[in-house]
């Protein structure tokens, strides 16, 4: 079946109430994969980074911790180096097509990460409605001297999000656009969408683990956000 068929999920004739989209990122948007580890491997340090990951999916550093340490690994970065990972990554197909489709039905999306969010914000350019990351010390410009480094000042772990800040998020999102918690929609992967899929009528599991697969109103395996999307009946 052609993808394309899948950025229909048509308005039902005369339906006012506005649903709210809501998005991952790591694991979600990204094919096995996460925006520390594209960046990670842009600086050649993915070995280290993955083994980080390992031990956060694991609840033996907590998303502060992570950060913490994944900064330290990155006295390199730079903005150039942040966008080529960003460009590089294994995105799923149709991400702007379906956010697109989702605006011109009146509805909203958003992509809520425990990412960086000078990574994640970057996805406001493809259509998202608003995107939010967690507040790693910003990126330095690259420099003719190469005086700057990474990061310019500590990790704040206030500015960190966890997975209990999605369900918050998402309902200052709510209030924002307009909309009823009952008509959100969260597509996810993992342990860390767990608590939003708990209170959403409608989730989407997108190449999920055992953690969100069990809450999850629909499964998709694959490449393609149209054919996840797809699944989502209209609204009645």
């Amino acid at each position: 079946m052609d993808p394309a068929e899948y950025v229909s999920a048509p308005q039902a004739p005369g339906r006012r109430r506005p649903r709210l989209h809501l998005f991952d990122l790591d694991g979600t948007l990204l094919y096995g994969s996460a925006a520390a580890v594209e960046i990670a491997q842009q600086l050649g340090v993915e070995r280290e980074i993955r083994t980080l990951e390992r031990a956060f999916a694991q609840r033996e550093l907590t998303p502060p911790q992570f950060a913490a340490r994944a900064c330290a690994l990155w006295a390199e970065l730079t903005d150039e180096i942040v966008e080529a990972a960003f460009t590089g990554a294994p995105w799923l197909a149709g991400i702007r097509e379906v956010w697109e489709q989702i605006r011109a039905n009146g509805e909203h999306c958003a992509v809520i990460s425990l990412s960086p969010d000078f990574f994640v914000r970057r996805l406001r350019d493809w259509g998202a409605d608003a995107t939010h990351g967690s507040r790693w010390p910003e990126v330095p410009r690259a420099m003719p001297n190469g005086s700057a480094r990474y990061p310019t000042r500590p990790v704040d772990p206030a500015g960190i999000l966890s997975p209990s800040s999605k369900v918050k998020i998402a309902q200052e999102l709510c209030a924002q656009f307009g909309v009823a918690s009952r008509d959100c929609v969260a597509y996810g992967d993992s342990l860390s969408d767990a608590e939003l899929f708990a209170t959403v009528p409608v989730s989407v599991a997108v190449n999920a683990d055992e953690h969100v697969r069990s809450l999850a109103s629909y499964h998709y395996a694959g490449r393609d956000l149209r054919e996840a999307y797809g699944l989502v009946p209209p609204p009645r």
